[in-house]
């Protein structure tokens, strides 16, 4: 099997890391491994299989200077603006975590088991999107389902943990937890998040647009269609939750016939990288400690609406770092490779 230069940009940051630990558990084809960061990084090391890699700074000459043919990038939407087009000029293939080139026409946004011939799109850029995290696990759950019953309408409420807003946001929860055990939480400074996160929800994530819905909540919404190529309603609230890791959805849908529990379990059941946990009576349904480090999205309570048999509701948990962004971007790097090369 042929092997490749890779480059992780933003080698230092929560996803920059998750990155390599799941390269090396899926043994990645990897010829040279290229941790780019930085300035202020270089000089830093990383472990990988056990050698010692140092992290070199990010310009635009080392992509083509390191001959690198994939490219992931998680290192915040500007530097991908700046050196993404770069990479992809010097014949990498780009896989992007951030949310710059989400919603550009001639730019693929994929998640590998819904949508995963759009990645023969990649040619126009040389670049291929990784979605929000929050959008990949409701549309792996959301696609088998269409499929089977036709969607009209999806209502999400969100529950994110705080790793998705990186390593300070995981360092601000875990200092305030902290604090409120020495009695003093009433002196933290909110810095990650709009206001203090410990022993409280916040139902704000990224700034409010004039419609009232926030930045987040509007990728959800737009992200879905284009992945799904469908165009019902969707519409979302987005809270950040007192958790370290994983996001969990509580998803209402309207389909244009009516389904049973039973039907919309069965289906779920079959589709690829979903896990069934719905047993309620025995206390069994997805929670964050039990998708955080894995690579599954988990569903259950699913439940036909009281009202109307058209109206299924369910709760969804996965690993934000890992589906939501380093294991979804390596599928897509693996699929890429199965149909695209030689």
């Amino acid at each position: 099997m042929k092997k490749y230069n890779v480059a992780v940009v933003g080698a230092t940051g929560a996803v920059g890391e998750e990155l390599f630990r799941v390269l090396e558990e899926r043994d990645f084809p990897i010829a040279e491994l290229i941790p780019l960061a930085s300035a202020r990084s270089v000089g830093r090391e990383i472990e990988y299989q056990d050698k010692t890699y140092a992290i070199r700074e990010l310009t635009h000459k080392v992509f083509e200077e390191q001959k690198i043919e994939i490219a992931f990038f998680s290192a915040g939407g500007s530097v991908s603006a700046e050196f993404a087009p770069s990479a992809a000029k010097s014949g990498a293939v780009v896989i992007d975590n951030t949310s710059y080139f989400r919603m550009q026409e001639d730019v693929p946004l994929v998640v590998p088991e819904v949508n995963p011939k759009d990645i023969g799109l990649w040619e126009k850029t040389g670049i291929i999107a990784n979605p929000n995290c929050s959008t990949i696990q409701m549309v792996q759950v959301l696609a088998p389902l269409h499929r089977a019953f036709g969607i009209k309408r999806v209502d999400v409420s969100t529950y994110q943990a705080v790793s998705g807003a990186g390593k300070k946001g995981m360092e601000e929860l875990v200092i305030q937890m902290q604090k409120f055990f020495d009695f003093s939480l009433d002196s933290c400074e909110a810095k990650a998040f709009p206001h203090r996160i410990a022993l409280n929800l916040i139902p704000q994530i990224d700034v409010f647009l004039e419609n009232g819905y926030t930045k987040e909540e509007m990728k959800m919404v737009k992200e879905t269609n284009k992945i799904l190529h469908s165009n019902f309603e969707v519409s979302a609230t987005c809270v950040r939750v007192p958790i370290l890791r994983s996001h969990s959805e509580s998803i209402t849908i309207r389909f244009e016939k009516e389904v049973s529990q039973e039907e919309a379990q069965e289906v779920l059941k079959q589709a690829p990288c979903l896990v069934l946990i719905d047993n309620p009576q025995e206390g069994k349904y997805p929670m964050p400690t039990l998708a955080t480090d894995t690579d599954d999205t988990y569903v259950g309570r699913v439940r036909v609406d009281n009202y109307n048999k058209r109206v299924l509701h369910l709760w969804c948990v996965a690993d934000q770092l890992r589906v939501g962004a380093a294991t979804n971007a390596i599928r897509i790097a693996e699929k890429w490779i199965e149909n695209y090369q030689k």
